[in-house]
């Protein structure tokens, strides 16, 4: 239960967290107003859900720079319980969505939540995006929006022959704001972009209505007095635990994954405690949980974890909760002393807002890569089930689909029987399971007892059923004189050695398990190149037709790496292999050492400069990682190098790029860098560590990455691999500590592609 119990609230407030909160208010404020102007519930219950949001989910959750508040991915979830229950019963039923999130978080069933296909949360996030974009453009318009996507469609026509051109023209106008003022050029944007977009769109709309006289229908926020607040739920009980199972579905998911991206947003700022960069999901539900509690309650909306608040938070520079606790503060203020203002708010210009946020959840970036892991069926079901009969049933539906289509590809198994010069060959591609077994028995009992035979399993997972049958047949086919072998994709024997014919390997011998003496003889030279050649072979054969279409995706949109990753040119470092990255992800830059030279530096050799600049300028990384390994030859060159003077080698020229790492680990003036729970090795595994930190700093005085990290719209990391031990260590704080990377927490993970964008 430790877990769950709140650390104590710092007493003294960071000068950061004071101005962090102030640009999260101004971003949650027209947004809350909005969002309550869309679910068809009191304004004054998106400012109740935005201070709760704040005060009780910050203080109490488990991810302390994650805003919480009305989110638009439960617009669509209470305007249909409103229309259904009226507007109390929904504030009870938030309560009890609140008391079943606080029982997860004492069951700790927080990670199991992120267990969700990411093509059914991206799925029912762009399905309520369409329907609040549909519902909005109504108001949008000048009109009044239905109760269904249906009928908000089926009356667009009628809708736009009414027009009402002032409420469009506000509309326009705040759209237009919306778009134009993140793109304002150079000194003078960055200086605007300190002003939240959504806050400049709403209030030029506002000054604009004002100034020209415009009569709209504008915030209306009653006195606190009438405010409604929950009652008794009334309703058919199967259909208020529906509702009650819904509300619990979408925050609760929303929420943890907004948590894993605020982790992965500050996973680069050492500066901060491990408590504030890594989120406790458990203790995050009982934050949501008791966050939902206090919102019913006092009649708000329900609240969840809201990325695009989180996201100004963290590049806002927050350090601690009392940024997110603030921003309810501020919230509170606004709500008692600023109702004549807000009472200026065209409701066109809110409904502009909440039709630009529900668009967006329609991401593009999120179509692409479902339908890169052809996920797209799952996506597309879930998105028309949430549209077309509710959130949960779409949800439900999508899973169920996505349940079928593991069945269909577990169960989708291609079995071949072909005969070349006397060899009989059976290939097997796909799962080998039970399901499998009739046809892989009628294509084996088409090979001769007397036969060679080669049978070639491509795939990753064979059961208890399938491995028998092929057992009993293996050993049936010796009996009688014939010869299996078994082999893998690439045409290496699954059990057994080379054969001792080969005096080299096989063409790119399986390198699990390998071992193999160099020839040493010219005679053996021939063989590399058929060495190479049989590679590219195997790889035409066997991979290429597997990444035939993203390689052609990627030809016609051009890279769009995430990250830069310069790491050494030894040739036991496989980077794609220790990241489990593909086409596409990294931009690798490879040379001896995993050096980078300091801008201006004499080395004759501009390249690795030109790949920082490339990658920061032109493709626009996140990130970059300079990776050093153990037993790197570039470090034992450097510390078994005589001083200068000699024959300066090539090697000898760029290995100078490496002294200032020498003086580093020398000087008295800097903390040893070292991994988490021992001591480096050897002197050659500290000038490893040291190596890293180093080379990080040489890229802060290149010009593009000083820039880009003044901006805050780039991060560098360390990371450190240990071949030995096939073990990865992030650099983790200012301390130069490199963490071990634990296999465990990548199950608990979400991938990029599965962090919603709202």
């Amino acid at each position: 239960m430790s877990a769950c119990v709140p650390t104590r609230i710092h007493t003294r407030i960071n000068k950061a967290d004071l101005s962090a909160s102030v640009s999260v208010f101004l971003i949650a404020l027209p947004l809350s107003l909005g969002i309550a102007l869309a679910t068809g519930a009191p304004l004054q219950a998106g400012l109740v859900a935005a201070a709760v949001g704040g005060l009780v989910a910050g203080r109490f959750g488990g991810a302390p720079l994650q805003v919480s508040g009305p989110a638009a991915g439960l617009t669509v979830v209470t305007a249909d319980l409103i229309q259904k229950y009226g507007w109390r019963t929904t504030c009870a039923l938030t309560v009890l969505a609140g008391v079943a999130q606080l029982a997860l978080s004492f069951l700790r069933v927080a990670r199991s939540a992120l267990a969700v296909s990411p093509a059914i949360v991206h799925g029912m996030l762009a399905g309520i995006g369409a329907t609040i974009a549909v519902a909005q453009l109504h108001i949008v318009l000048g009109g009044t929006p239905h109760s269904s996507v249906l009928d908000n469609v089926r009356e667009l026509p009628a809708q736009l022959a009414n027009l009402h051109p002032a409420a469009l023209a506000m509309s326009a106008l705040t759209l237009t704001l919306l778009v134009a003022w993140p793109r304002i050029p150079g000194r003078a944007g960055r200086v605007a972009r300190q002003v939240p977009a959504a806050l400049v769109a709403v209030a030029g709309a506002t000054l604009t209505t004002a100034l020209a006289g415009l009569s709209l229908p504008e915030v209306d926020l009653p006195s606190w007095k009438s405010h409604a607040l929950a009652g008794l739920p009334e309703g058919p009980v199967l259909g208020l635990v529906a509702a009650v199972l819904t509300i619990t579905l979408v925050c609760s998911v929303q929420s943890l994954l907004g948590a894993v991206a605020v982790d992965k947003l500050v996973a680069g700022r050492a500066e901060l405690p491990t408590e504030v960069r890594r989120a406790r999901l458990d203790r995050e539900l009982l934050g949501q949980g008791a966050a939902n509690v206090v919102s019913g309650v006092l009649g708000g909306l329900p609240v969840a974890g809201v990325a695009v608040r989180s996201a100004a938070n963290v590049r806002a520079g927050a350090v601690s909760r009392n940024s997110t606790m603030l921003h309810g503060v501020w919230v509170v203020l606004a709500a008692l002393a600023m109702v004549p203002v807000l009472e200026l708010i065209p409701l066109a210009s809110l409904a502009a807002l909440v039709m630009a946020v529900g668009i967006q959840m329609v991401s593009l970036n999120h179509i692409r890569t479902v339908t890169r892991h052809r996920e797209v069926l799952v996506y597309t079901v879930t998105t028309l089930g949430v549209v077309l009969v509710g959130v949960l049933e779409g949800v439900a539906i999508g899973v169920a689909v996505a349940v079928a289509v593991a069945l269909h590809r577990l169960a989708r198994t291609r079995i071949t029987h072909d005969e070349a010069h006397g060899v009989h060959h059976v290939r097997v591609r796909g799962q080998l399971t039970f399901l499998a077994v009739p046809r892989l028995t009628r294509t084996l009992h088409l090979v001769p007892h007397t036969a060679d035979t080669v049978v070639e399993l491509d795939g990753s997972f064979m059961d208890h059923a399938a491995y028998e049958t092929l057992q009993n047949w293996q050993d049936s086919q010796t009996a009688h004189g014939g010869k299996v072998t078994l082999t893998g994709r690439a045409g290496a024997p699954i059990a057994g050695s080379v054969s001792a014919e080969h005096t080299c390997c096989r063409p790119w011998t399986p390198w699990r398990n390998h071992h193999c003496d160099r020839p040493s003889t010219v005679a053996a030279e021939p063989r590399r190149g058929h060495q190479l050649a049989s590679g590219i072979s195997a790889f035409q054969r066997d991979t290429a037709p597997h990444v035939r279409g993203e390689l052609a995706r990627l030809a016609r949109e051009g890279q769009r790496p995430s990250q830069l990753f310069l790491t050494c040119a030894d040739s036991r470092l496989v980077t794609s292999m220790i990241t489990s990255s593909g086409p596409g992800d990294l931009f690798v830059v490879r040379n001896v050492g995993n050096l980078v030279p300091l801008p201006g530096a004499e080395s004759g050799d501009d390249s690795v400069a030109a790949a920082i600049e490339y990658a920061v300028d032109v493709l626009e990384v996140d990130s970059i990682t300079v990776c050093g390994h153990s037993g790197c030859g570039a470090m034992q060159a450097l510390l078994n190098s005589p001083p200068e003077g000699g024959a300066q080698t090539p090697l000898r020229r760029w290995l100078r790029h490496g002294r200032p790492s020498l003086e580093r680990m020398a000087s008295k003036d800097h903390a040893w860098a070292r991994i988490s729970g021992r001591m480096p090795a050897d002197a050659v595994e500290q000038l490893c560590l040291t190596n890293v930190v180093q080379q990080l700093e040489h890229l802060r005085a290149h010009e593009s990455v000083k820039r880009r990290l003044a901006d805050g719209t780039l991060e560098l990391n360390g990371m450190y691999f240990h071949v030995g031990e096939a073990q990865a260590y992030l650099l983790a704080d200012a301390d130069r500590l490199f963490d071990r990377v634990a296999a465990t927490e990548s199950a608990g993970e979400v991938r990029a592609s599965q962090v919603p964008a709202i």
